[in-house]
């Protein structure tokens, strides 16, 4: 269960989200407005999880303000009212894939409307651009970077480790960055805007995991770790004067200013031979705790100490709830309980059998009980019970032996927090989710605390393939790390990932087109089958046979009658089978490596790409012949289908910048192509169901038109297109897999690396492939509006407006107006242009959404301030026209 994820372009090339969302990151500071695209409302499937929360940051001035960080999938802001996390990163684009990757996370205590992001995914050649700095004054609904001269690593060894960057607690204005690949410490004195390197800091680290791995990954010096400020060193507007920061050195972990930051010294007396993982301060005893574990994590770590320092005295005291011959393992989740200082909890995150250890101390460490003890092994006595029935896959299915238990309390626990203004409330991160419980004070009452997912809207999945067959359930995805699900409903969460068997990673899935029952699935898996297959849709599954060498999944299809398939795994050459697998032969003339797919109409036909020659078979998969179409990518970088419906139709999509890179069409098998000449980078292609009027399916891609990355709808077989995704919603990269709905016109899913399974649904009834265009701004007809405060904050908040032709007549082109009715001010606003004079606020539509069917609706959104009370408008007028207010 070692979950690491890596982006797929990378190597190959060298919850619920609404129209409306946040703008976009502004490198200069100022949001550039959303372009031309369709209005379309994007939700995820609802997968709730589904990778590591290396960090869990309350906010220590405001109840209930949390954020949680993820290595590869963003940030999250908690929203109490809903117990659900929003995204705050989704405006990342596609050229700043890794600012996806989250190391480190701050919220200012001073200003609780500003929170930090320290963003970057490897510090290896895997990352082409270095990290940055984000900072938000609105909690992350709309953000400005400051570009880093060095990389950061959120998906890199040792993430679990910080945080790396904090505000300072007394003159807010301060921040603090540690950074890796001895890049050293760098501080901020103007609110995140421009940062130095702090010259004197003596120590840049030297800890490596391996220092042999040649790619740079596992050889990355982890660098400077954590920094934490002793709030009662300062005063209000003032520096805080005593500085701890951690360093990846076992000699040389702790180091201290107590001039803010002006000298550093060691830390003397400390102990050595092990990492600092954590530093957490109680001010009020006076008391530094540090968990240490003699590797970086978040996977490894075999034996680890917890240790006290006395910031009056510089006594250090050992204060590990066992002994260290009994530990295998580190600890590093460490967490006090601000309203009773002297409890103090910590993790052993890399216990990963039988499960994980949660330690609590209400003495300040001087004695301790478990989250659960053996009583005769291999029996457990357990100081919590766990509810999953939100997130019923966490049981991964299993059944195991006793001491291990399903679902087990989790594994990288590195973030622990007890929520700083309630005792009871505690939540900590997984390689799989967040748990949490609120009541835990049961645990010192000799009770039991009650441990449940705290999860829903933080979707972290990587996605490798997706499928939405013609009949039975709408979605079948192909994941990594938790192997993938079958949504019959989108808005739930499946009752349980694709088992028997379970692949860690699944690669890449097929169904046979005229009999959508019959489904195959290929991955990764550490020993056992790398090939399953169901018979009723994807429902319940049974192991294939691997032929001899298979090392890990590759690419599989399936014969458009579900008769055969043919299968291209790693490790061995392509194969072919009749029936499910149980004995695979192999395929001539196609090289090994080379994806693989079927015609859609012909069950005996196959096709097959590997470094710019397309293959196809006649006979089933046992012969393949090179075609002589030229022009193709060189590389392999590339993702092709065949069209439902018509013998011969393919679309191949792929390339590099450094040579061919589009979309091409083939209407003879691959025996020649034609590239779209308006198409300027293309990485995926998938069809959908046809627009009305249309006679060819819809096509969706993630692609480059018009100079612009985006998502993009063709219903004219590729003449003309719509970029359906904006700029707020641009989920980093999305190269893998794209699909369109075959039972409902206009719905895409698309898969991102680390934000889950993405759908959107459009507005547009009619179908047309253009956008709409300005035209009379007061139309004609009746009209409906739905005003929705969806955020909202001391001082600030946002919201979500739709308009509804309930007429008979379309719009082409509309203004409507307001007043706000209690001095609110409109701050940014998306999918729409705005004036406001006073109260008074008007809307028009752009060019793209002008043209509103009898029926449809437009939407838009804004960010917004607000004093005394934040009201909603009571009317809405159209033009010259009232609406009915929903």
């Amino acid at each position: 269960m070692r979950r690491t994820r890596i982006l797929t372009a990378v190597l190959a090339l060298a919850a619920g989200l609404i129209a409306g969302s946040p703008p976009v990151l502004a490198a200069d500071g100022a949001p550039r407005p959303a372009l031309a695209a369709e209005s379309y409302t994007w939700k995820n499937a609802r997968i709730d999880g589904g990778g590591f929360v290396p960090g869990i940051v309350f906010n220590r001035k405001e109840k209930n303000l949390a954020y949680a960080r993820t290595d590869i999938g963003g940030a999250y802001r908690w929203q109490q009212a809903s117990r659900t996390w929003t995204p705050l990163l989704d405006s990342v684009g596609w050229a700043d894939w890794g600012h996806t990757g989250v190391v480190s996370l701050a919220s200012d205590s001073v200003d609780p409307n500003k929170v930090y992001a320290a963003v970057g995914t490897y510090t290896n050649s895997w990352d082409p651009g270095n990290g940055a700095v984000l900072r938000s004054a609105d909690r992350g609904a709309s953000w400005q970077k400051t570009d880093l001269p060095f990389k950061l690593g959120g998906n890199m060894p040792g993430r679990g480790m910080g945080e790396r960057l904090a505000v300072d607690p007394n003159r807010n204005s301060v921040l603090y960055l540690g950074a890796p690949s001895g890049k050293g410490l760098w501080r901020s004195t103007d609110s995140g805007v421009t940062w130095s390197q702090v010259a004197n800091f003596p120590n840049v680290g030297n800890y490596q995991q391996d220092p042999t791995d040649t790619s740079g990954y596992a050889s990355d010096n982890q660098g400077i770790v954590w920094v934490t400020f002793d709030e009662s060193t300062g005063t209000s507007g003032t520096a805080t004067k005593t500085v701890y920061v951690g360093v990846a050195d076992k000699d040389n972990a702790v180091y201290r200013s107590t001039d803010a930051g002006a000298t550093w010294t060691r830390l003397a007396g400390q102990p050595t031979g092990y990492l600092a993982h954590k530093g957490v301060l109680d001010s009020v005893n006076g008391y530094l705790y540090l968990a240490y574990s003699d590797k970086g994590g978040p996977y490894d770590g075999g034996k680890g100490r917890l240790w006290r320092y006395a910031t009056a005295t510089g006594a250090w005291t050992d204060i590990s709830p066992v002994a260290e011959a009994d530990t295998y393992y580190g600890f590093s989740g460490l967490t006090v309980d601000r309203q009773k200082p002297g409890t103090v909890m910590a993790t052993a995150y890399s216990s990963w059998w039988p499960d994980t250890q949660i330690f609590r101390s209400t003495d300040s460490g001087g004695t301790w009980t478990k989250a659960w003890d053996y009583t005769s092994y291999p029996n457990r006595a357990n100081r919590f019970t766990m509810d999953v029935s939100s997130s019923p896959w966490l049981t991964w299915g299993a059944n195991p032996s006793p001491p291990e238990q399903t679902p087990k309390l989790g594994w990288m626990t590195e973030a622990l927090e007890i929520d700083p203004f309630d005792s009871a409330r505690m939540m900590y991160g997984t390689g799989a989710t967040i748990y949490g419980t609120e009541n835990l004070t049961a645990w010192d009452a000799g009770g039991q605390f009650t441990v449940r997912p705290m999860v829903q809207g933080l979707e972290e999945t990587a996605v490798n393939d997706l499928a939405s067959p013609p009949s039975g359930a709408p979605l079948l995805s192909a994941l990594g790390d938790i192997g993938g699900f079958r949504h019959t409903d989108l808005t739930k969460v499946p009752s349980m990932m694709y088992t028997s068997p379970n692949f860690t990673t699944t690669t890449s899935l097929d169904y046979a087109e005229s009999d959508p029952n019959t489904v195959v699935r290929v991955g990764d898996l550490d020993s056992g089958p790398h090939v399953a297959f169901s018979t009723d849709n994807g429902a319940n599954w049974f192991a294939g046979t691997d032929p001899s060498g298979v090392s890990g999944g590759g690419t599989v299809a399936a014969a458009a009658d579900g008769s055969r398939f043919v299968w291209s795994p790693a490790g061995t050459g392509v194969q072919y089978t009749t029936g499910f697998g149980s004995a695979w032969q192999a395929s001539s003339g196609i090289p090994s490596g080379a994806v693989v797919e079927s015609d859609r109409v012909d069950p005996k036909t196959f096709y097959g790409f590997k470094s710019g020659k397309f293959y196809v078979s006649s006979d089933g998969g046992a012969t393949f012949t090179g075609s002589a179409a030229t022009g193709l990518p060189a590389g392999d970088s590339v993702r092709f289908k065949a069209l439902p419906g018509t013998k011969g139709d393919v679309w191949l999509a792929g390339g590099a910048s450094d040579g061919a890179y589009g979309l091409w069409h083939s209407t003879d098998s691959g025996a020649t192509f034609t590239r779209l000449a308006g198409v300027e980078q293309a990485d995926t292609i998938g069809f959908g169901k046809a627009a009305t009027g249309a006679s060819y399916q819809t096509l969706y891609t993630s692609a480059k038109i018009a100079g612009v990355r985006g998502i993009f709808r063709s219903t004219d077989k590729g003449v003309s297109w719509t970029r359906v995704n904006d700029d707020a919603h641009q989920w980093g990269w999305t190269g893998a897999a794209i699909t369109g709905d075959p039972r409902v016109y206009g719905r895409v899913y698309v898969s991102t690396n680390g934000r889950g399974v993405v759908y959107g649904d459009t507005s547009d009834t009619g179908g047309g492939s253009g956008g709409g265009g300005g035209g009379d701004p007061t139309p004609s007809g009746a009209c409906a509006v739905t005003y929705t405060i969806t955020n909202q904050w001391s001082g600030g908040f946002q919201a979500d407006v739709k308009l509804t032709n309930t007429g008979t007549s379309a719009w082409s082109g509309w203004s409507l107006g307001w007043s706000f009715p209690g001095g609110q001010t409109v701050s940014q606003l998306w999918n729409a242009d705005h004036t406001q004079s006073g109260a008074a606020v008007t809307v028009k539509n752009v060019g793209w959404n002008g043209n509103v069917a009898a029926g449809s609706s437009v939407a838009f959104g804004f960010t917004g301030t607000w004093t005394g009370t934040n009201g909603k408008p009571t009317a809405f007028r159209l033009g010259d026209r009232s609406c009915t207010v929903g």
